[in-house]
């Protein structure tokens, strides 16, 4: 049985199995799977697995992290937060949600929800919802940034727009 996509998550969490063995149901009428552990499948590929489990968590890598956050550019220089060296540390936890260790050029930057903002539309939108589920950014001050911390990449960027690095 095929179960809307937005409903498959209400079906694992609302779902209990009867005695007798017929499908369960949720609370809005969708099925969330059968006695026997069968599951319902979902039109985006996703299932929910009778008895109230959710199903796998598909989790990012590091290396997918950092790829979609080369999206996110700095306001004030143009470059991207990677090569800029801005971003300290990647975590990805079970659930698929994301903690950036970021810094800032300097601590006085205005800009923080800008790219709060370009992080939200790299890590959580586009097809199938995006990279991760959820990301945090843990606002990070030492070691202080420095241009020791801008990639080759970065500087070669940062010396075609005119500056001397």
């Amino acid at each position: 049985m095929e179960v809307p996509a937005a409903s498959v998550s209400e079906a694992a969490d609302t779902a209990t199995a009867p005695a007798d063995g017929s499908a369960a149901g949720a609370a809005d009428g969708s099925a969330a799977g059968a006695a026997d552990g069968s599951a319902a499948v979902a039109a985006d590929g996703s299932a929910a697995v009778a008895g109230g489990e959710a199903p796998a968590v598909k989790k990012a890598s590091v290396d997918d992290v950092e790829e979609a956050m080369k999206d996110v550019v700095d306001p004030e220089l143009g470059i991207n937060v990677v090569d800029l060296g801005l971003v300290y540390g990647v975590h990805v936890d079970d659930e698929n949600v994301v903690t950036l260790d970021m810094t800032l050029t300097s601590a006085a930057c205005p800009l923080t929800d800008v790219i709060e903002d370009q992080t939200r539309q790299a890590l959580t939108t586009g097809p199938g919802g995006g990279l991760v589920q959820d990301f945090r950014i843990n606002w990070v001050w030492l070691p202080p940034w420095g241009p020791d911390k801008i990639t080759d990449d970065g500087r070669e960027q940062l010396r075609a727009l005119g500056f001397n690095v």
